[in-house]
């Protein structure tokens, strides 16, 4: 079993950054690719950031690219998102996810693909 939990989030305005973390405990070992999920209220969860242990380049959610950087600190087992120029549409819950798939080629960006999840935190980006 995998713990995820994830820590950072707040209330930002418009155009401020926020940086959200998550820590992984218990098997680690069996985690490959760490994720980042958000739900906007009212609407499904959906893909933002995805980063693998296997040396390739992160993957972002078109809305997000060029604004977000996902990381790993593997010594730590934590993964960060850094959200800048924020919008209001990025007020979502955020989730951290881990999942055992994941290669040079590959990374994994559905949800069902992921296995462990976080509790969540609230990102709200308003004046």
């Amino acid at each position: 079993q995998v713990q995820l939990v994830e820590s950072g989030g707040g209330l930002v305005q418009p155009g401020g950054s926020l940086r959200l973390s998550c820590a992984a405990s218990g098997s680690t070992f069996s985690i490959n690719t760490m994720g980042w999920f958000r739900q906007p209220p009212e609407k499904e969860r959906e893909f933002v950031a995805a980063l693998t242990s296997s040396g390739n380049s992160p993957k972002y959610a078109d809305s997000v690219k060029d604004r977000f950087a996902i990381s790993r600190d593997n010594a730590k087992n934590t993964v960060y998102l850094q959200m800048n120029s924020l919008k209001p549409e990025d007020t979502a819950v955020y989730f951290c996810a881990a999942s055992a798939y994941g290669s040079f080629y590959y990374t994994p960006l559905r949800s069902d693909e992921y296995r462990y999840w976080g509790q969540g935190t609230q990102v709200t980006v308003s004046s």
